[in-house]
């Protein structure tokens, strides 16, 4: 594992995979915001999200550490430590493009009832 930013779980290197939530687009899916692996890169939505596939990427490779991919959101979460975390800035692009709109991808028009709280 490579890390550039001295930070363990933290590759500043690695651009993220897309502008979408990668299992959500194989899956004609949907999202409400969109976290970004800082060690691999992977676009995942989030917890509010019906499939909350950052969370599950984290669980199934141990990379603890996302940050938000939300224009104008420059936070990072550490799944680990159930925490706010400081971090460096990560390869471009920072964030989804602000003419993507949220939520993203297959919406339902009911998709309020949808999101966890």
């Amino acid at each position: 594992m490579t890390e550039s930013s001295g930070t363990p779980g933290i590759d500043s290197t690695v651009p993220p995979s897309g502008s979408g939530c990668v299992e959500c687009l194989e899956r004609d899916g949907w999202w409400f915001h969109l976290r970004r692996c800082a060690q691999c890169g992977h676009i995942g939505c989030c917890d509010s999200s019906p499939a909350q596939h950052a969370s599950a990427h984290a669980a199934e490779t141990g990379h603890q550490i996302v940050r938000s991919f939300e224009p104008g959101e420059d936070w990072f979460w550490h799944y680990g430590e159930a925490q706010y975390y400081d971090g460096p800035d990560l390869a471009p692009p920072a964030s989804r493009p602000e003419t993507q709109p949220v939520p993203g991808g297959k919406v339902p028009d009911d998709w309020k009832a949808h999101l966890h709280r």
